[in-house]
């Protein structure tokens, strides 16, 4: 028997076809971010849907054939398919079996198949008794009617919002418990007192049930007024019992309010993350200080284009106010730079954060979780810069120098600061760009004479090249793949360019 299994689970092992087959179903179940997870659940939405229009249907009209095939053959073969695969993922006994074999291989003890078998067994039995496991369970038998309606019950599975509020719940546990005691102890206490005090007197309480459920319906201020008490000790109970339900009702209210709000914060993070991740290439500003402010004005982006990590609350909420997209979290951490789509799109991170430090954790982070995300930082010292280029950052900026620079620029020549200024901000005069360089035939290995940069009105400034930026370079220079070019033009000039390179060239 052991022989017997263990090559059936070698068998399994060793075939691609069957890991391939059973990862996808795991990640198509499990993962919110399998492209295919949207449509099955939309399906297992569809069929509960039309299971429970059937059963509407049915109460006053007869039912089609056809209806009732499609219940009982396609619905609920449907339902159990889906039961059974979300059961074969719990674990994967071929493995557990596999693993034990060696454990027991190289400890020199005997091999036994019941420990991995009664171990896996275990957890798929502990699956099925959870509550969305029964609900599913029950919900695949169509021929009697009120177990169908538990195919209602099976959308709790794929409603978001539904779910969110039993995580909420789930997260006050505590309190709510704390809660329902008291509440318990309360309608114990009172009704064992109003039984007491008036049984013998209220022609309606003639039972210890109906005490309790007097007490019941007065501490939730429901009061239905089929049961009153008729002493003054019995109204003086229901007085304190009623003052108490409202203090209750207050105290849960608040408890659920303040779980509710911590909530939303998170689900609007979420959502925000998720419309990132959407996009091709967008930007993760980190720190909303004042460069990060000149920044984003600037560049006026989309809500799809950035987001900004900020840990301060106080200018998350500022950052709020003035409409950017903005979640309090620590850029540092991994698991925050995980959340986003660092493998599919194109990825920038800014870090414009003060501490210099901080901003090299934040480096050094992002290139651990990706290579090609591209980071550019600022250096408040030049003696980090050697740091934060052993850490990764592709583009490290010293705000501080090129303030000093452009400072002392005015002062000493203002003429050539006005130049540089307008230059800078492309107002009037003109504006830099960056012509990128693929490997087109039409560019790689021309020099610069044959492009005549000054029949469109353009200056070419030099030329970026494995690191180094070669200026004004002789016009025998030959273009090589991925060169970057630097000219300065107006608008118009360097439209024109574009539209005769069209395909050819992208632009910075």
């Amino acid at each position: 028997m052991n022989e017997l299994v263990l090559s059936f689970a070698r068998k399994l092992h060793n075939s691609s076809s069957y890991r391939e087959i059973k990862s996808f179903v795991r990640d198509l179940i499990r993962n919110d971010k399998n492209p295919y997870k949207k449509y099955f659940d939309l399906t297992i939405i569809f069929l509960i849907f039309t299971s429970i229009f059937i059963l509407v249907y049915e109460v006053k009209e007869p039912v089609p054939h056809w209806m009732d095939t499609y219940d009982l053959y396609v619905v609920s073969v449907l339902f159990g398919l889906e039961y059974l695969m979300r059961i074969w993922v719990v674990n994967d006994l071929s493995e557990m079996v596999l693993e034990e074999y060696q454990d027991a291989k190289f400890l020199g003890k005997p091999f036994k198949i019941t420990t991995p078998l009664k171990k896996g067994l275990k957890e798929k039995l502990y699956f099925m008794v959870t509550p969305a496991a029964i609900i599913d369970l029950l919900a695949i038998f169509p021929t009697y009617r009120p177990l169908r309606l538990f195919r209602v019950l099976k959308l709790l599975r794929y409603a978001k919002s539904i779910n969110q509020f039993v995580e909420v719940l789930s997260n006050k546990r505590f309190e709510l418990l704390t809660l329902l005691l008291l509440l318990l102890f309360i309608v114990f206490t009172a009704g064992i007192a109003i039984y007491v005090l008036e049984e013998k007197i209220n022609p309606n309480i003639n039972s210890l049930f109906d005490a309790f459920y007097w007490s019941l319906v007065t501490i939730s201020t429901v009061g239905f007024g089929d049961i009153a008490p008729v002493t003054p000790e019995g109204r003086a109970i229901s007085m304190v019992i009623i003052v108490s339900g409202i203090a209750m009702i207050s105290f849960a209210t608040s408890v659920i309010v303040s779980a509710f709000s911590e909530k939303l914060n998170e689900v609007k993070e979420h959502r925000t993350i998720e419309r990132i991740n959407k996009s091709d290439a967008f930007l993760i500003v980190c720190g909303y200080g004042q460069l990060a402010k000149m920044f984003l004005r600037k560049e006026g982006l989309s809500s799809e284009e950035y987001i900004i990590l900020e840990k301060d609350p106080e200018r998350v909420e500022a950052a709020k106010r003035e409409g950017y997209n903005v979640i309090q979290e620590d850029a540092s951490r991994t698991e925050v730079l995980k959340r986003f789509n660092t493998k599919n799109a194109k990825v920038t991170v800014l870090c414009l954060i003060a501490d210099d430090i901080e901003n090299i954790y934040i480096t050094l982070t992002a290139k651990a979780i990706s290579r090609k995300i591209k980071v550019i930082t600022r250096a408040n010292d030049s003696s980090m810069v050697k740091k934060l280029e052993y850490a990764g950052a592709d583009h490290i900026l010293l705000p501080h120098e090129v303030a000093n620079n452009m400072i002392h620029i005015a002062i000493t020549q203002p003429t050539m600061y006005k130049a540089l200024h307008a230059v800078l901000t492309g107002k009037d005069v003109a504006q830099i760009y960056e012509i990128h360089v693929g490997m087109h035939e039409e560019l790689v290995g021309a020099d610069i004479a044959s492009i005549e940069f000054t029949a469109y009105k353009l200056l070419f400034m030099g030329i970026h090249r494995n690191g180094e930026f070669l200026f004004n370079p002789p016009k025998e220079t030959v273009l090589q793949p991925y060169d970057v070019l630097l000219v300065i033009g107006r608008q118009i000039s360097l439209e024109h360019f574009r539209n005769m390179h069209k395909g050819v060239v992208s632009w910075g």
